[in-house]
């Protein structure tokens, strides 16, 4: 994996900083760095990073409810991209799921729930792969890379009563 462009983009939950490559988008992060306009080496990872931007913009605007831009997942794990693949394919916008459900949709006992709960803290695509969605076996919210205040108004975006402004 090698990132041939990077943007630091004000979005309404704070800095994210993007990176992408030839193959697709690579990284999506909470960061306190300023905006910065993209820079990049390759026309086609450009593309990917503009693109990502643009979706981003919209999803928390209310009118995405899907990303299309490529994923580039080289860099993950295999455990960790079978957790983050479970994690997409089963817990559609609009809806939640638990460490403990991961785990078993992977085959694996209710002590993996700690292992899964690792691999979404590594998840390189914050946003693109929801990590918010998932929650505690009692339902609580429990850590974020963007903090609980961001992952409270993602999951307040994709419900059907908002209760948190996104405006900041």
């Amino acid at each position: 994996m090698t990132t041939t462009a990077r943007i630091v983009h004000a979005s309404v939950l704070g800095n994210l900083r993007l990176a992408a490559g030839t193959a697709g988008l690579t990284r999506v992060e909470f960061t306190d760095a300023p905006d910065a306009a993209p820079t990049a080496e390759n026309s086609c990872a450009l593309e990917y990073l503009l693109a990502a931007v643009r979706q981003i913009d919209a999803y928390l605007a209310g009118t995405r409810r899907e990303f299309t831009v490529p994923l580039d997942r080289s860099a993950l794990s295999a455990f960790d991209r079978d957790v983050l693949s479970a994690l997409e394919a089963g817990t559609p916008y609009g809806h939640t799921t638990t460490y403990g459900a991961l785990a078993r949709t992977l085959g694996r006992g209710p002590a993996d729930a700690r292992k899964v709960g690792g691999a979404l803290a590594r998840n390189p695509l914050l946003l693109l792969i929801p990590c918010h969605r998932v929650l505690g076996a009692d339902g609580a919210l429990t850590g974020y890379a963007g903090g609980l205040p961001a992952k409270r108004a993602l999951l307040d975006l994709e419900s059907a009563e908002l209760r948190l402004p996104l405006a900041v």
